[in-house]
């Protein structure tokens, strides 16, 4: 298992990580495969989506924010929301490794998914061999 760090500058934003997951995935020499990418964090996550338009992930947290308003939670921390975000979203990925590179869509980017930030974190990447 490989892993790095992530610094979040935003209280929620979408952080564009395939260029440091591809960039693992070229470094293993692995052609066939699978890369699992775990998000060991409570408040963020990871999630597959467009890369070509900016305004969907701000769609996205604005739609998240929609469905999971700040009130009502009786945490103490005050970040329960970030806790529904990142249950939502999800905290693990598997990406297709093909000819030694990340099987992604014409249009898919992978995310890191902050909800309470800034802060640093941490991404945790596994190839393994198909």
């Amino acid at each position: 298992m490989e892993e790095f760090e992530v610094s979040t500058s935003k209280h929620q934003e979408f952080i564009d990580i395939t260029p440091r997951v591809q960039g693992m995935v070229l470094k293993s020499k692995i052609k066939e495969g699978i890369c699992l990418i775990f998000i060991p964090h409570t408040t963020a996550g990871i999630t597959i989506n467009e890369n070509a338009d900016p305004s969907v992930q701000r769609d996205i947290l604005y739609g998240l924010d929609h469905f999971v308003p700040k009130r009502g939670f009786e945490h103490s921390e005050g970040n329960s929301p970030a806790h529904i975000k990142s249950s939502l979203i999800g905290s693990s990925l598997s990406v297709i490794i093909e000819n030694g590179s990340l099987k992604l869509g014409t249009w898919q980017g992978i995310y890191f998914c902050e909800f309470d930030g800034p802060r640093k974190r941490n991404v945790w990447v596994k190839i393994l061999k198909a």
